[in-house]
């Protein structure tokens, strides 16, 4: 839980950023993209590799076949394709996975089917599904990675799912405490002194300033930074070093 001096620091990879046999040592968690929204068999076999020699957490990245807007373009979606969709991506890393002697632990959705599913209770319910009838390999110690607060958040949870409430540095929130769209002005936070203090916020007091100066509380155990930024690696050292001033440690949540 946030504020209690520790927090996992997850990274999404495996998308051709270009930093991931260096950004996998400074993350306790990697969500590794399934071949879909971006990445092949080969980036997969890769960024496995990278995480077993790091020790870090292995979780699948599904989302949207759709490379020319990298999964965030919205697409309707029926419950059932959303499903197959997920157990497919899971099941592509998971093999890939196990040729190498590794398990796939915790799954995060994409871009937009993550947004979607966050705010969309059928969708969300459709996900939940996958993961508990549709994936029995993953087995007891499956795991979710929602938006912390969001209806997916709160459904997998009822449903008995492991969930780690998921929250981001680099993006501003609304006052609901959803994430402002990537459309809006403000979305991104490219100011770096800014994406520290809200990662320090998140991690120590499980607050964040949303976009209208509102404080808003986020309950994450787990905090997000995209890897495919052209500053990824020293923004990364850069939240390493001052949640270790702060006294935060960060540790596998997977």
């Amino acid at each position: 839980m946030s504020g209690a001096g520790s927090i996992d620091l997850n990274a999404d990879l495996g998308e051709g950023g270009g930093h991931d046999e260096e950004l996998i040592p400074l993350v306790t968690s990697v969500n590794i993209a399934c071949g879909a929204h971006a990445g092949d068999l080969d980036t997969m076999h890769r960024t496995v590799a990278l995480a077993l020699r790091h020790g870090s957490a292995i979780g699948a990245h599904p989302g949207f076949a759709d490379r020319e807007h990298f999964g965030r373009r919205e697409i309707s979606i029926e419950p059932d394709q959303a499903k197959a969709l997920i157990v497919g991506q899971v099941a592509a890393l998971d093999a890939v996975a196990s040729a190498l002697g590794a398990r796939v632990g915790h799954v995060k959705l994409h871009g937009a089917l993550y947004n979607m599913a966050s705010r969309d209770r059928v969708l969300a319910a459709a996900v939940v599904d996958a993961l508990v009838e549709g994936m029995p390999r993953l087995g007891p110690a499956r795991t979710l990675v929602a938006l912390a607060g969001s209806e997916l958040h709160a459904l997998a949870r009822s449903r008995g799912l492991r969930v780690l409430g998921e929250a981001f540095v680099d993006r501003s929130y609304r006052a609901d405490g959803t994430l402002t769209p990537r459309s809006d002005p403000g979305a991104l936070i490219g100011d770096e002194d800014a994406a520290v203090w809200q990662a320090l916020r998140l991690a120590a007091e499980g607050r964040v300033r949303a976009a209208d100066g509102t404080e808003v509380a986020v309950d994450a155990e787990t905090i997000c930074l995209h890897g495919d930024g052209p500053h990824a690696v020293a923004f990364a050292r850069r939240i390493r070093a001052a949640f270790a001033a702060a006294g935060i440690e960060v540790r596998c949540g997977a």
